[in-house]
Protein backbone atom coordinates (compact mmCIF):
# COMPACT_ATOMS: atom_id res chain seq x y z
CA UNK A 1 0.00 0.00 0.00
CA UNK A 2 1.12 3.40 -0.99
CA UNK A 3 0.93 5.50 2.30
CA UNK A 4 1.62 9.13 1.22
CA UNK A 5 0.56 10.84 -2.25
CA UNK A 6 3.61 11.81 -4.77
CA UNK A 7 4.14 14.79 -5.53
CA UNK A 8 4.05 14.38 -9.96
CA UNK A 9 4.36 17.85 -10.59
CA UNK A 10 3.94 21.13 -9.17
CA UNK A 11 1.08 20.89 -7.11
CA UNK A 12 -0.04 18.13 -8.53
CA UNK A 13 -0.18 14.51 -6.87
CA UNK A 14 -0.33 10.84 -7.71
CA UNK A 15 -3.47 9.65 -5.21
CA UNK A 16 -3.99 6.53 -7.16
CA UNK A 17 -3.95 2.53 -5.73
CA UNK A 18 -2.03 -0.53 -6.76
CA UNK A 19 -3.86 -3.91 -7.45
CA UNK A 20 -0.28 -5.82 -7.76
CA UNK A 21 -2.38 -9.37 -7.22
CA UNK A 22 -4.64 -8.81 -10.24
CA UNK A 23 -4.11 -10.95 -12.72
CA UNK A 24 -6.49 -10.63 -15.38
CA UNK A 25 -8.23 -7.47 -16.38
CA UNK A 26 -11.75 -7.15 -18.25
CA UNK A 27 -11.80 -11.03 -18.77
CA UNK A 28 -9.55 -10.87 -21.68
CA UNK A 29 -5.97 -9.47 -20.77
CA UNK A 30 -3.27 -11.12 -18.51
CA UNK A 31 -2.00 -8.71 -16.03
CA UNK A 32 1.51 -10.74 -14.79
CA UNK A 33 2.49 -7.50 -12.76
CA UNK A 34 -0.71 -6.16 -11.30
CA UNK A 35 -2.34 -3.15 -12.38
CA UNK A 36 -2.95 0.41 -10.67
CA UNK A 37 -5.75 3.03 -10.37
CA UNK A 38 -4.39 6.16 -11.40
CA UNK A 39 -5.86 8.81 -9.88
CA UNK A 40 -4.73 12.68 -9.19
CA UNK A 41 -5.10 15.96 -6.93
CA UNK A 42 -4.14 19.35 -7.92
CA UNK A 43 -4.01 21.77 -5.42
CA UNK A 44 -4.18 25.58 -7.06
CA UNK A 45 -4.59 29.03 -5.13
CA UNK A 46 -8.97 29.04 -5.41
CA UNK A 47 -9.41 25.41 -4.64
CA UNK A 48 -8.58 21.68 -5.05
CA UNK A 49 -9.32 19.80 -8.55
CA UNK A 50 -9.47 15.49 -7.80
CA UNK A 51 -8.69 13.90 -11.84
CA UNK A 52 -10.57 10.35 -11.73
CA UNK A 53 -11.45 8.29 -9.11
CA UNK A 54 -10.43 4.66 -8.15
CA UNK A 55 -12.32 1.04 -8.25
CA UNK A 56 -14.90 1.09 -5.13
CA UNK A 57 -13.49 -1.81 -3.46
CA UNK A 58 -9.89 0.07 -3.54
CA UNK A 59 -11.35 3.75 -2.33
CA UNK A 60 -10.87 3.91 1.48
CA UNK A 61 -7.31 4.28 0.53
CA UNK A 62 -8.09 6.58 -2.08
CA UNK A 63 -10.03 8.64 0.42
CA UNK A 64 -6.60 8.47 3.10
CA UNK A 65 -4.51 10.02 0.34
CA UNK A 66 -7.47 13.12 -0.74
CA UNK A 67 -7.59 13.56 3.38
CA UNK A 68 -3.59 13.94 3.41
CA UNK A 69 -3.40 17.19 0.91
CA UNK A 70 -6.86 18.92 1.94
CA UNK A 71 -10.59 19.26 3.38
CA UNK A 72 -13.49 17.75 1.33
CA UNK A 73 -14.48 21.41 1.66
CA UNK A 74 -12.02 22.56 -0.63
CA UNK A 75 -12.77 20.02 -3.29
CA UNK A 76 -14.29 22.35 -6.93
CA UNK A 77 -13.85 19.74 -9.17
CA UNK A 78 -13.78 16.49 -10.27
CA UNK A 79 -12.91 15.42 -13.43
CA UNK A 80 -13.75 12.28 -14.73
CA UNK A 81 -11.99 10.95 -18.03
CA UNK A 82 -13.66 7.65 -18.52
CA UNK A 83 -16.45 6.70 -16.50
CA UNK A 84 -15.82 2.75 -16.61
CA UNK A 85 -16.00 1.00 -12.84
CA UNK A 86 -12.24 0.99 -12.13
CA UNK A 87 -11.79 4.98 -12.46
CA UNK A 88 -14.80 5.70 -11.41
CA UNK A 89 -15.91 3.70 -8.26
CA UNK A 90 -15.47 5.78 -5.76
CA UNK A 91 -17.07 9.32 -7.20
CA UNK A 92 -20.49 8.15 -5.66
CA UNK A 93 -18.70 8.51 -1.90
CA UNK A 94 -16.18 11.34 -2.95
CA UNK A 95 -19.42 13.37 -4.07
CA UNK A 96 -20.88 12.84 -0.99
CA UNK A 97 -18.11 13.86 1.24
CA UNK A 98 -17.56 17.07 -0.73
CA UNK A 99 -20.79 19.01 -1.07
CA UNK A 100 -19.10 21.83 -3.44
CA UNK A 101 -17.24 19.66 -5.83
CA UNK A 102 -19.07 19.98 -9.62
CA UNK A 103 -18.21 16.93 -11.44
CA UNK A 104 -16.88 17.42 -15.36
CA UNK A 105 -17.55 14.88 -17.94
CA UNK A 106 -18.12 14.58 -21.74
CA UNK A 107 -21.26 14.63 -22.71
CA UNK A 108 -21.98 10.89 -23.27
CA UNK A 109 -21.19 9.77 -20.19
CA UNK A 110 -24.01 12.07 -18.98
CA UNK A 111 -26.37 8.72 -18.83
CA UNK A 112 -24.01 6.50 -17.04
CA UNK A 113 -22.86 9.62 -14.64
CA UNK A 114 -26.87 9.36 -13.27
CA UNK A 115 -26.64 5.37 -13.03
CA UNK A 116 -23.71 5.04 -11.27
CA UNK A 117 -24.88 8.19 -8.41
CA UNK A 118 -28.43 6.76 -8.61
CA UNK A 119 -29.59 10.21 -8.41
CA UNK A 120 -30.74 12.76 -10.76
CA UNK A 121 -29.39 15.59 -8.36
CA UNK A 122 -26.33 16.11 -9.50
CA UNK A 123 -23.71 19.03 -9.85
CA UNK A 124 -22.15 18.25 -12.87
CA UNK A 125 -20.85 20.32 -16.21
CA UNK A 126 -19.99 18.48 -19.61
CA UNK A 127 -16.71 19.36 -21.54
CA UNK A 128 -15.63 18.54 -25.01
CA UNK A 129 -12.16 19.86 -26.98
CA UNK A 130 -11.55 23.90 -26.85
CA UNK A 131 -13.38 24.11 -23.46
CA UNK A 132 -10.98 25.08 -20.33
CA UNK A 133 -10.78 24.93 -16.58
CA UNK A 134 -9.59 28.22 -15.10
CA UNK A 135 -8.76 27.68 -11.17
CA UNK A 136 -6.26 29.92 -9.25
CA UNK A 137 -3.39 28.86 -11.08
CA UNK A 138 -4.13 26.15 -13.20
CA UNK A 139 -5.44 26.66 -16.91
CA UNK A 140 -6.58 22.93 -18.20
CA UNK A 141 -7.60 22.42 -21.81
CA UNK A 142 -10.21 19.70 -22.12
CA UNK A 143 -9.71 17.37 -25.30
CA UNK A 144 -12.31 14.52 -26.66
CA UNK A 145 -11.02 11.28 -27.51
CA UNK A 146 -13.82 8.75 -28.15
CA UNK A 147 -13.46 5.09 -28.33
CA UNK A 148 -10.34 5.31 -26.59
CA UNK A 149 -11.90 2.56 -25.74
CA UNK A 150 -15.64 3.42 -24.30
CA UNK A 151 -17.33 6.48 -26.41
CA UNK A 152 -17.19 9.11 -23.60
CA UNK A 153 -13.35 9.03 -22.92
CA UNK A 154 -11.27 12.28 -23.34
CA UNK A 155 -8.27 13.63 -22.22
CA UNK A 156 -6.92 16.86 -20.59
CA UNK A 157 -3.99 18.71 -20.79
CA UNK A 158 -2.75 21.58 -17.35
CA UNK A 159 -0.71 24.19 -19.46
CA UNK A 160 1.27 25.72 -16.68
CA UNK A 161 2.94 21.84 -15.99
CA UNK A 162 3.00 20.59 -19.95
CA UNK A 163 1.03 17.74 -18.13
CA UNK A 164 -1.40 15.47 -20.12
CA UNK A 165 -3.91 13.50 -18.54
CA UNK A 166 -4.11 10.95 -21.43
CA UNK A 167 -6.70 8.65 -19.88
CA UNK A 168 -6.97 5.07 -21.05
CA UNK A 169 -4.21 6.02 -23.73
CA UNK A 170 -0.52 5.34 -22.95
CA UNK A 171 -1.77 3.16 -20.19
CA UNK A 172 -0.08 0.01 -19.17
CA UNK A 173 -1.40 -3.02 -16.56
CA UNK A 174 1.94 -3.10 -14.72
CA UNK A 175 2.56 -2.26 -11.26
CA UNK A 176 5.96 -1.14 -9.56
CA UNK A 177 5.34 0.65 -6.76
CA UNK A 178 8.23 3.22 -8.07
CA UNK A 179 5.51 4.82 -10.39
CA UNK A 180 7.64 6.87 -12.74
CA UNK A 181 8.81 5.25 -16.16
CA UNK A 182 12.54 6.14 -15.43
CA UNK A 183 12.48 4.45 -12.40
CA UNK A 184 10.06 1.02 -12.53
CA UNK A 185 11.21 -2.08 -14.02
CA UNK A 186 11.04 -2.74 -17.97
CA UNK A 187 6.98 -2.73 -18.99
CA UNK A 188 7.71 -2.55 -22.87
CA UNK A 189 5.85 -5.82 -23.28
CA UNK A 190 2.94 -4.22 -20.60
CA UNK A 191 2.56 -0.84 -22.73
CA UNK A 192 2.30 -2.89 -26.34
CA UNK A 193 0.06 -5.38 -25.09
CA UNK A 194 -2.45 -3.09 -23.31
CA UNK A 195 -2.54 -1.24 -26.98
CA UNK A 196 -2.69 -4.50 -28.44
CA UNK A 197 -5.84 -5.35 -26.48
CA UNK A 198 -7.69 -2.23 -25.81
CA UNK A 199 -6.35 0.62 -28.46
CA UNK A 200 -5.78 -1.75 -31.65
CA UNK A 201 -9.54 -1.71 -32.28
CA UNK A 202 -9.55 1.67 -32.34
CA UNK A 203 -6.89 2.76 -34.75
CA UNK A 204 -8.79 5.53 -36.44
CA UNK A 205 -9.64 7.10 -33.30
CA UNK A 206 -5.83 7.15 -31.52
CA UNK A 207 -4.63 8.77 -35.17
CA UNK A 208 -7.81 11.78 -34.27
CA UNK A 209 -6.49 11.82 -30.38
CA UNK A 210 -2.61 12.17 -31.68
CA UNK A 211 -3.48 15.13 -33.69
CA UNK A 212 -5.20 16.77 -30.93
CA UNK A 213 -2.10 16.41 -29.01
CA UNK A 214 0.21 17.73 -31.88
CA UNK A 215 -1.30 21.11 -30.52
CA UNK A 216 0.67 20.59 -26.43
CA UNK A 217 4.28 20.49 -25.77
CA UNK A 218 3.64 17.37 -23.28
CA UNK A 219 6.88 16.77 -20.79
CA UNK A 220 4.78 14.34 -18.87
CA UNK A 221 2.14 11.99 -19.30
CA UNK A 222 0.00 10.55 -16.28
CA UNK A 223 -2.91 7.90 -17.53
CA UNK A 224 -4.92 5.91 -16.21
CA UNK A 225 -3.51 2.67 -15.79
CA UNK A 226 0.61 2.31 -15.06
CA UNK A 227 3.47 4.58 -14.71
CA UNK A 228 3.55 8.06 -15.03
CA UNK A 229 5.41 8.73 -18.19
CA UNK A 230 8.37 11.58 -17.36
CA UNK A 231 11.41 10.49 -19.19
CA UNK A 232 10.67 11.53 -22.69
CA UNK A 233 7.25 11.06 -22.93
CA UNK A 234 7.35 11.03 -26.70
CA UNK A 235 8.62 7.77 -27.50
CA UNK A 236 5.24 6.47 -25.92
CA UNK A 237 3.64 8.96 -28.56
CA UNK A 238 5.79 7.81 -31.19
CA UNK A 239 4.95 4.46 -30.94
CA UNK A 240 1.38 4.89 -30.50
CA UNK A 241 1.92 6.36 -34.22
CA UNK A 242 3.78 3.64 -35.32
CA UNK A 243 1.31 1.46 -34.42
CA UNK A 244 -1.93 3.29 -35.64
CA UNK A 245 -0.45 4.61 -38.63
CA UNK A 246 -2.65 3.71 -41.82
CA UNK A 247 -0.49 2.72 -44.59
CA UNK A 248 -1.84 4.43 -47.95
CA UNK A 249 -3.68 1.69 -49.70
CA UNK A 250 -2.02 -0.85 -51.57
CA UNK A 251 -3.28 -0.96 -55.36
CA UNK A 252 -3.57 -4.75 -54.88
CA UNK A 253 -6.14 -6.28 -52.34
CA UNK A 254 -5.51 -8.86 -49.83
CA UNK A 255 -7.96 -12.03 -48.93
CA UNK A 256 -7.21 -14.68 -46.69
CA UNK A 257 -9.17 -17.82 -46.41
CA UNK A 258 -8.94 -19.51 -43.44
CA UNK A 259 -10.09 -23.37 -43.14
CA UNK A 260 -10.85 -26.19 -40.45
CA UNK A 261 -10.95 -30.16 -42.33
CA UNK A 262 -11.71 -33.47 -41.37
CA UNK A 263 -11.41 -35.58 -44.03
CA UNK A 264 -10.01 -32.23 -46.52
CA UNK A 265 -12.84 -32.13 -48.32
CA UNK A 266 -12.74 -28.36 -47.15
CA UNK A 267 -8.87 -28.30 -47.98
CA UNK A 268 -10.25 -28.80 -51.29
CA UNK A 269 -12.94 -26.50 -51.68
CA UNK A 270 -10.51 -23.68 -50.15
CA UNK A 271 -7.75 -24.48 -52.92
CA UNK A 272 -10.57 -24.09 -55.82
CA UNK A 273 -11.84 -20.73 -54.23
CA UNK A 274 -8.49 -19.33 -53.81
CA UNK A 275 -7.75 -20.26 -57.86
CA UNK A 276 -10.78 -18.38 -58.31
CA UNK A 277 -9.78 -15.41 -56.49
CA UNK A 278 -6.52 -15.18 -57.86
CA UNK A 279 -7.81 -15.13 -61.37
CA UNK A 280 -8.94 -11.83 -60.31
CA UNK A 281 -6.45 -9.15 -61.24
CA UNK A 282 -5.29 -6.97 -58.05
CA UNK A 283 -6.09 -9.27 -55.44
CA UNK A 284 -3.54 -11.64 -54.15
CA UNK A 285 -5.05 -14.73 -52.12
CA UNK A 286 -3.35 -16.68 -48.64
CA UNK A 287 -4.92 -19.93 -47.46
CA UNK A 288 -4.33 -20.74 -43.61
CA UNK A 289 -5.06 -23.92 -42.04
CA UNK A 290 -6.54 -22.86 -38.49
CA UNK A 291 -5.53 -26.08 -36.83
CA UNK A 292 -2.13 -24.74 -36.85
CA UNK A 293 -1.99 -21.46 -35.98
CA UNK A 294 -1.73 -19.43 -33.02
CA UNK A 295 -4.03 -16.48 -31.83
CA UNK A 296 -0.91 -13.48 -32.05
CA UNK A 297 -0.73 -15.02 -36.19
CA UNK A 298 -4.62 -15.13 -36.59
CA UNK A 299 -4.93 -11.37 -35.40
CA UNK A 300 -1.85 -10.15 -37.37
CA UNK A 301 -3.69 -11.65 -40.72
CA UNK A 302 -6.84 -10.38 -40.44
CA UNK A 303 -5.54 -6.70 -39.64
CA UNK A 304 -3.80 -7.55 -43.07
CA UNK A 305 -6.56 -8.34 -44.82
CA UNK A 306 -9.11 -6.57 -46.80
CA UNK A 307 -11.24 -9.59 -47.25
CA UNK A 308 -11.45 -12.84 -45.33
CA UNK A 309 -13.48 -16.80 -45.94
CA UNK A 310 -13.79 -19.08 -43.37
CA UNK A 311 -13.82 -22.79 -44.07
CA UNK A 312 -15.29 -25.39 -41.59
CA UNK A 313 -17.01 -29.00 -41.45
CA UNK A 314 -20.08 -28.54 -39.29
CA UNK A 315 -19.23 -31.11 -35.93
CA UNK A 316 -22.57 -31.33 -33.74
CA UNK A 317 -24.80 -28.95 -35.71
CA UNK A 318 -21.77 -26.13 -35.44
CA UNK A 319 -18.16 -25.11 -36.78
CA UNK A 320 -15.36 -26.39 -34.26
CA UNK A 321 -13.92 -24.24 -31.48
CA UNK A 322 -10.74 -23.53 -34.01
CA UNK A 323 -13.67 -21.21 -36.43
CA UNK A 324 -14.98 -19.52 -32.92
CA UNK A 325 -11.36 -18.44 -31.68
CA UNK A 326 -10.49 -16.93 -35.11
CA UNK A 327 -14.09 -14.77 -35.02
CA UNK A 328 -13.21 -13.96 -31.28
CA UNK A 329 -9.58 -12.31 -32.61
CA UNK A 330 -12.03 -9.68 -34.13
CA UNK A 331 -12.35 -8.18 -30.75
CA UNK A 332 -8.61 -6.85 -31.10
CA UNK A 333 -9.15 -5.06 -34.57
CA UNK A 334 -10.86 -2.39 -36.37
CA UNK A 335 -13.26 -3.90 -38.60
CA UNK A 336 -14.62 -1.64 -40.99
CA UNK A 337 -14.56 -2.01 -44.45
CA UNK A 338 -13.42 -5.72 -44.22
CA UNK A 339 -15.17 -8.14 -46.81
CA UNK A 340 -16.15 -12.16 -44.97
CA UNK A 341 -17.66 -14.96 -45.92
CA UNK A 342 -18.08 -18.86 -45.02
CA UNK A 343 -18.10 -21.96 -46.83
CA UNK A 344 -17.60 -25.56 -45.66
CA UNK A 345 -18.48 -29.01 -46.12
CA UNK A 346 -21.06 -31.08 -44.37
CA UNK A 347 -22.03 -35.13 -43.77
CA UNK A 348 -25.44 -34.42 -42.14
CA UNK A 349 -26.81 -31.13 -41.68
CA UNK A 350 -24.44 -28.23 -42.45
CA UNK A 351 -25.59 -25.65 -40.02
CA UNK A 352 -21.77 -24.25 -39.26
CA UNK A 353 -21.70 -21.76 -42.48
CA UNK A 354 -24.90 -20.39 -41.80
CA UNK A 355 -23.93 -20.00 -37.58
CA UNK A 356 -20.71 -18.05 -38.90
CA UNK A 357 -22.48 -15.49 -41.56
CA UNK A 358 -24.78 -14.90 -38.72
CA UNK A 359 -21.90 -13.72 -36.52
CA UNK A 360 -19.89 -11.63 -39.40
CA UNK A 361 -23.13 -9.93 -39.80
CA UNK A 362 -23.44 -9.31 -36.22
CA UNK A 363 -20.23 -7.94 -35.82
CA UNK A 364 -20.64 -5.39 -39.07
CA UNK A 365 -18.58 -6.74 -41.52
CA UNK A 366 -19.46 -6.48 -45.21
CA UNK A 367 -21.01 -9.90 -45.59
CA UNK A 368 -22.14 -10.14 -49.66
CA UNK A 369 -25.51 -11.37 -50.41
CA UNK A 370 -24.36 -14.68 -52.48
CA UNK A 371 -25.38 -17.88 -51.84
CA UNK A 372 -24.33 -20.09 -49.19
CA UNK A 373 -21.73 -22.55 -50.52
CA UNK A 374 -22.13 -25.77 -48.92
CA UNK A 375 -21.13 -28.69 -50.55
CA UNK A 376 -22.49 -32.37 -48.77
CA UNK A 377 -19.51 -34.51 -48.79
CA UNK A 378 -16.64 -35.03 -51.26
CA UNK A 379 -17.08 -32.33 -53.56
CA UNK A 380 -17.65 -33.01 -57.27
CA UNK A 381 -15.95 -32.10 -60.27
CA UNK A 382 -19.03 -29.83 -61.11
CA UNK A 383 -18.96 -28.77 -57.18
CA UNK A 384 -15.46 -27.41 -57.25
CA UNK A 385 -16.18 -25.47 -60.74
CA UNK A 386 -18.78 -23.64 -58.43
CA UNK A 387 -16.05 -23.03 -55.65
CA UNK A 388 -13.96 -21.47 -58.28
CA UNK A 389 -16.87 -18.90 -59.36
CA UNK A 390 -17.60 -18.30 -55.92
CA UNK A 391 -13.94 -17.04 -55.36
CA UNK A 392 -13.99 -15.37 -58.51
CA UNK A 393 -17.14 -13.48 -57.80
CA UNK A 394 -15.65 -12.59 -54.03
CA UNK A 395 -12.48 -11.55 -55.44
CA UNK A 396 -14.48 -9.11 -57.54
CA UNK A 397 -16.77 -8.03 -54.93
CA UNK A 398 -13.54 -7.09 -52.67
CA UNK A 399 -11.52 -4.94 -55.53
CA UNK A 400 -14.63 -2.36 -55.97
CA UNK A 401 -17.75 -4.35 -58.28
CA UNK A 402 -20.71 -2.83 -57.29
CA UNK A 403 -23.07 -5.34 -55.19
CA UNK A 404 -25.36 -4.15 -52.37
CA UNK A 405 -23.44 -5.42 -49.31
CA UNK A 406 -25.74 -7.17 -46.16
CA UNK A 407 -24.58 -5.72 -43.40
CA UNK A 408 -27.78 -6.70 -41.50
Amino acid sequence: MQTQPIEIAKDIFYIGVSDPDIRTFDIVMRTANGSTYNAYLIKTSDGVIIVDTVKKEFQAEFFLHVEALCSYEEIAYVIIHHIEPDHSGALPQLIKKAPNAKVLISPQATTMLKAIIGSEEIAFETIWTNKQLKLGDKTISFLTTPYLHWPETMSSYVHEDKLLFSGDVFGSHYYDKRLFNDKVGDFSYAFAYYYEHIMRPFKSYVNNALKLYERFEIELIAPLHGPILRDNPHQYIELYTQWSHKQKPSEQKILSIFYLTSYKNTQEMAQSIMEGSESVEGVITNMYDLSSIEEPNMIKILEESDGFLIGTPTINADAPKPVWDLLSCLMFLEKAGKVAGAFGSYGWSGEAVDNIIIRLKSLKLRVPPLEPLKIKLIPSKDELKKCFDFGEEFAQILNGKMIEIDMA
